[in-house]
């Protein structure tokens, strides 16, 4: 169904194609899928949620992990189970808030290995064993494509089919006029964005990748952000989705007071949805935001059916809520407009959440999330990051570092070694602190250097349960 416009509104629509014609940087299918997005924006079908109408999703429709059915023993059975599948990264964001300039997959997590050769190992380790031929597919942004095809070269021996493909480029819309940015003259990367993650489902599609996939008899892919080290293939979902011919898998896992506002999955007029903080009117606010009501949020890892994508792409049937996002570049107020691959859910048929376990959702974000994965709170082997056993706490420590640890090359410069944080419950830093190697916290831990003043907390320390402001404290 077209979106129903105004009539200034359809003249806006009519100048920017236009527009939008003359732009050669793109292809005709990204020229449509943006013209397609601003109509739908304009003529403000935003889905209204009726909050008396959402239920909380019952067992069978979020399905708890551990009721799934355990994976045969039988190698040939696994081995028929994860030639169906593929696993699909996305690759799109660069590491801007950690201070590196390339793709955030490329930020060393531990032993000197990336992201990226974390996610390579640990396919090549399942084709290994298994001998079984799972591809990886890495969605990348503008942003991030040239750098990637050159970090890729590296594993042109490695055991695994490495595909590339490029999300849409989408030009920033001018809000007082509604022109894209690129035609006033702006000819640089900041005229364009990449517009969210929702758009995997279309780029995949006009790849070619998904045709070729299909063509080869795989039937799932499994997509996850790229920084997240939980996001593991797993057997007992792939099975349970393939035995139960679900079409779409949200993971989602018990919300903590550090999630609340991550979108939920909720029954609406007999279907399932992702519910996110964007669509809550203001009253509703807190009740979302309560861990009682709403106890799960989504992780981003989704196993999506690939006959089903190519059924919804081809029959422009993916209609997912419309982000607006204003930014300003050079001092002109710009609108982007984004989807989020999230709220696809509704769209498909038999779609189910899975309610994992925490260990699932592991991303790095920040260097205070670097700080947990580096520390001996994990271990590492095949490339899985593993949470060491001998913490007593099911949940990770809370860590704030302050400006001076933002950015990676400083907050590795800033620790000898990383600390032993096994009994660590709190840390807080602030100010030029500096840590010496072999250091152990325990319990709640703040650490404050004065304005100006240098605190170096010494090699082999022990730091219990204290709050440190100088060195008479340590």
């Amino acid at each position: 169904m077209a979106p129903t416009l105004s009539s200034a509104d359809a003249e806006k629509i009519s100048t920017l194609k236009s527009d939008v014609a003359t732009l050669d940087q793109i292809s005709e299918n990204e020229k449509s899928g943006f013209i397609n997005l601003v109509a739908r924006y304009l003529s403000g079908e935003a889905q209204h949620i009726e909050w008396s109408k959402i239920q909380t999703p019952t067992d069978e429709v979020v399905v708890p992990y551990d009721t799934l059915a355990p994976v045969p023993e039988d190698a040939a059975e696994t081995k028929k189970l994860l030639d169906k599948l593929v696993v699909l990264k996305l690759n799109g964001g660069l590491g801007t808030t950690m201070g590196c300039t390339g793709p955030k997959s490329v930020i060393e997590v531990r032993n000197g290995l990336t992201f990226l050769d974390l996610i390579v190992i640990q396919i090549e380790t399942l084709n290994a064993k298994y001998g079984c031929n799972v591809p990886l597919l890495l969605m990348n942004s503008f942003n991030t494509h040239d750098d990637t095809l050159k970090i890729v070269e590296k594993y042109a021996n490695s055991k695994i089919d490495i595909h590339t493909f490029n999300q849409s480029q989408y030009p920033r819309l001018v809000v007082e006029d509604f022109k894209p940015l690129s035609s006033k003259g702006n000819t640089t990367k900041e005229a364009w964005y990449p517009p969210g993650h929702g758009d995997v489902f279309p780029a995949f599609k006009n790849s070619g990748k998904l045709d070729a996939l299909l063509s080869q008899g795989k039937e799932y892919v499994f997509v996850a952000n790229s920084d997240n080290l939980g996001a593991v293939v797993d057997l007992k979902i792939l099975s349970h989705l393939i035995t139960n011919k679900n079409e779409y898998c949200m993971e989602v896992t018990p919300k903590t007071l550090a999630d609340v506002k991550g979108g939920t999955l909720i029954s609406y007029e007999g279907k399932v949805q992702l519910l996110e903080i964007a669509q809550v009117a203001d009253e509703h606010v807190n009740e979302f935001k309560s861990i009682e009501k709403f106890k799960i949020f989504n992780t981003n890892n989704l196993w999506v059916n690939l006959q089903a994508i190519n059924r919804l792409v081809e029959g422009d049937a993916l209609k997912m809520e419309i982000i607006p996002n204003p930014k300003e570049v050079d001092g002109i107020k710009v609108l982007q407009l984004e989807t989020a691959a999230g709220a696809a859910i509704r769209f498909f048929d038999h779609a189910i959440g899975i309610n994992v376990p925490r260990s699932r959702f592991l991303p790095v974000k920040a260097s205070s999330d670097l700080l947990l994965v580096q520390s001996d709170l994990y271990t590492l082997s095949d490339g899985f990051v593993t949470r060491n056993p001998a913490r007593a706490n099911p949940a990770n420590p809370s860590i704030e570092l302050g400006p001076e640890f933002k950015k990676v090359a400083s907050f590795l410069s800033r620790f000898k070694s990383i600390p032993s944080i096994i009994d660590l419950d709190s840390l807080k830093v602030t100010g030029d602190v500096w840590f010496g190697a072999s250091i152990t916290l325990k319990g709640k831990v703040t650490i404050t250097a004065k304005p100006g003043v240098k605190l170096e907390i010494p090699d082999g320390a022990v730091i219990a349960d204290k709050e440190i402001n100088g060195p008479e404290d340590i």
